[in-house]
């Protein structure tokens, strides 16, 4: 479906048109960004089926890594081999963003992700033994998520007005919640019953409703003061965030919970050496997260009523950090019992806390990343939007890589229960420091939203 020149014209007058008051709405989720850009609608319902495959896709990986070499150790380096190219091509995809249009940059990194998945199935398919062709394809796989993700998310302010971002970052949060929910849940059934084959062709087939919602957008021409492609481009990127310390904080927060608070690399020895039941345990640990942001998301409907978001996201971290430290103490009680060292037994109790930390988790992060998107997207100028949210993708996806090398280097040495334990005390700490320390992003005022 084609969107009208009509339909565009009016995006764009309200992208240029002051904020007004938040919308103050019920305790459920608001739907009007759904009703106001059918093109959104579209892009935000095949993100949202996509997803599910690529969230299949990434458990899967690493319990097949982990079923190739019994390693954490070697889980996590699928984060490490793909971090530096994910880094360089987070600053250089947000500079396309701005160069080019924005449509076109996403249907091709998209068919550039989809070739990926097929890769991985093909290798499934032909049963090779070895770890670093995975390792290899899902660097690319990465490079290309990253690149896609920054385009979009660059996107949204062109579809919606101002006021609706933070209804929108919430429909994004129910979005996810979906994905991760079903996607390692059924990715843990799958492996468990017909192999990562069918897995990874799961993910392929799904992966053809993100081409739909990405086809069906408008043009999106650069605005503004447009330069050319290239390193200058990317330096200006990172100037602009030099002057613009709420973005900056917003950045250097939710890096620190990131880094210290990503237990999912140790998901696999857990269910397997700790609480039991295997690729099970590992899809519902995971599921647990997914389902803390949905929740949060389909009761969201009072948080853009928040004047103070840097506030918000002070506390909601604070929270992450709490429910981290948490699962790191279910995960030392259960190693003090002996563990489990049986796929087939499984320690209800404990996988049933350990579960409940990673909602909790997964449901403050959600709120997190809500204000943290909105904050962006409404301070951020158009013409420099591609390149900051280049800046954001890399932190939320570098966070966790560096999160899971972190963590699977601390098990190698310590114990699995150290990383979370250890974890949860830094961020809380941490965080509450930095945003002392930062009076203007703990009185930010979304009603007057500054960079």
């Amino acid at each position: 479906m084609i969107v009208s020149p009509c339909e565009i014209a009016v995006t764009e007058t309200h992208e240029s048109e002051p904020p007004s008051d938040p919308p103050r709405t019920g305790i459920f989720a608001d739907l009007t960004p759904l009703k106001h850009s059918p093109a959104f609608a579209r892009l935000w319902g095949g993100n949202a089926i996509a997803g599910i495959g690529t969230q299949m896709t990434i458990v899967a990986v690493g319990l097949h890594i982990y079923d190739l070499t019994q390693s954490t150790f070697a889980v996590s380096l699928v984060a490490l081999f793909a971090l530096v190219p994910m880094l360089v091509f987070g600053l250089y995809g947000g500079m396309l963003a701005d160069a080019f249009d924005r449509r076109t940059l996403a249907l091709v990194t998209a068919i550039v992700a989809w070739c990926s998945t097929v890769t991985l199935a093909l290798l499934a398919w032909t049963h090779v033994d070895q770890a670093w062709p995975f390792y290899l394809v899902m660097t690319i796989n990465t490079v290309a998520a990253t690149v896609l993700g920054t385009t979009r998310q660059a996107i949204l302010p062109r579809l919606l007005p101002i006021e609706l971002l933070p209804a929108a970052s919430a429909l994004s949060g129910i979005s996810a919640g979906v994905m991760v929910t079903v996607g390692p849940a059924l990715a843990g059934v799958l492996v468990a019953t017909v192999g990562v084959q069918w897995t990874f062709t799961t993910d392929v087939v799904l992966f053809a409703f993100a081409f739909a919602g990405i086809a069906s957008l408008p043009r999106l021409e650069p605005h503004g003061d447009v330069r050319s492609a290239g390193f200058a481009s990317v330096l200006e990127g990172l100037r602009f965030l030099k002057t613009a310390p709420n973005i900056r904080m917003s950045f250097i927060v939710d890096l620190v919970a990131m880094t210290f608070g990503q237990p999912r690399v140790l998901f696999p020895a857990v269910g397997m050496l700790l609480l039991g039941g295997g690729a099970i345990t590992v899809g519902v640990l995971t599921a647990g997260v997914a389902v803390g942001a949905f929740i949060t998301s389909v009761f969201s409907g009072r948080l853009g009523a928040l004047r103070h978001q840097g506030i918000a996201i002070r506390n909601s971290i604070a929270v992450f950090g709490a429910a981290t430290l948490a699962f790191g103490v279910v995960l030392l009680v259960a190693a003090l019992s002996g563990g489990v060292a049986s796929e087939s037994v499984v320690n209800w109790p404990a996988l049933i806390v350990a579960t409940l930390c990673m909602v909790v988790a997964g449901g403050a992060d959600n709120v997190s990343s809500i204000f943290r998107m909105t904050l962006l997207q409404a301070s951020a100028p158009d013409a420099m939007r591609g390149r900051i949210q280049g800046i954001f993708t890399v932190v939320v996806t570098g966070g966790p890589r560096v999160g899971d090398l972190l963590a699977g280097s601390l098990t190698a040495l310590t114990a699995l229960w150290v990383p979370p334990l250890f974890g949860g005390i830094v961020i809380i700490i941490v965080v509450w420091l930095l945003v002392r320390m930062n009076p203007r992003f703990a009185t930010y005022d979304a009603l007057n939203p500054q960079p």
